[in-house]
């Protein structure tokens, strides 16, 4: 099983220098990848709450925020050599499909294809809006973005008629190395979003899911691909963040299952040790131990 970290980067701790060192550690002792979720701008009001917090609000520090993931993902594979980079999600429905398709072939191109381009539809409605799109339609825009960016992957002209994308004879290059396309990793649990894993991906992402909620997971999972008329093969990848409360003891859970590959969640990026850690160095410090010690699975968080 392949075992990688989920590390939300956020100013003003996450220097360069801090990444830098994170990104080769990471990859000095063994790591498969790093994910970095997505928000370009959070709201001091929602219509609905974040789902990873009791309070519904994304904890970051006082006066910063999260980094933009292709500038770090640029950043990150400019320091390493073997370490994959992976968007946990990127929210499809508020990007221009068309700049998206161009930074993730053009990532893949300078990491010599390093790069799992994982999606999902969002949860936060103003930050939808302030895009520029509407709320209601997200899940079949996000279908016709992805549709133009995987045939701008990997068609040498592309002419395309969509709802919310129109052109010609566009060209758009460099390709990805990887084939046929960068890997789309769908995440997300309603049944549009299963449908759209069969459709689409080369994968799905649950995030914060013990054993038995993936075991759950994985049966809709399959359901979606029986009702396409096709199986799960051993070539789909199953990506799980476990929750930060779980234990080591519960990896061979996850093996029996057929996780392909574990994203631990580090304990240390939370609020209180951002506010607590006096300096950089010794959140940065604390958080490498950590991954020190998941890797060697003696604990989680």
């Amino acid at each position: 099983m392949k075992i990688g970290v989920f590390a939300t980067f956020m100013s003003p701790l996450a220097t360069p220098q801090m990444i830098r060192d994170f990104g080769r550690r990471a990859e000095g002792i063994g790591l498969e990848s790093i994910w970095m979720g997505e928000h370009v701008a959070l709201f001091d009001r929602n219509t609905y709450g974040y789902p990873g917090a009791k309070d519904g609000r994304i904890p970051v520090p006082d006066g910063g925020g999260m980094l933009d993931v292709t500038a770090t993902f640029g950043f990150l594979a400019a320091a390493t050599t073997k370490l994959r980079l992976g968007t946990g999600v990127a929210l499809v429905p508020q990007r221009n499909p068309i700049y998206t398709a161009k930074e993730m072939c053009t990532l893949d191109w300078l990491t010599d294809g390093r790069i799992d381009f994982g999606i999902g539809v969002g949860w936060n409605k103003e930050e939808v809006e302030a895009c520029g799109y509407r709320w209601e339609d997200r899940g079949a825009r996000c279908d016709e973005f992805l549709e133009v960016m995987r045939r701008l992957w990997t068609e040498p002209v592309v002419d395309f008629a969509g709802k919310w994308v129109k052109f010609e004879t566009m060209r758009l290059d460099p390709k990805p190395i990887q084939k046929p396309h960068v890997p789309i990793i769908v995440g997300g649990y309603a049944d549009a979003a299963f449908r759209r894993a069969v459709k689409f991906g080369a994968g799905w992402y649950g995030f914060n899911l013990d054993p038995e909620r993936t075991r759950g997971m994985l049966a809709k999972l399959d359901a979606a691909f029986a009702k396409a008329g096709r199986k799960r093969d051993k070539n789909f990848e199953i990506v799980i963040t476990p929750p930060m409360t779980a234990g080591a003891e519960t990896i061979d859970a996850y093996a029996e299952l057929g996780v392909d590959r574990l994203v631990m969640m580090l304990g240390n990026w939370t609020q209180h040790s951002f506010v607590d850690a006096k300096d950089p160095g010794n959140l940065y410090t604390s958080s490498i131990n950590c991954i020190n010690t998941v890797y060697n699975k003696t604990c989680w968080n």
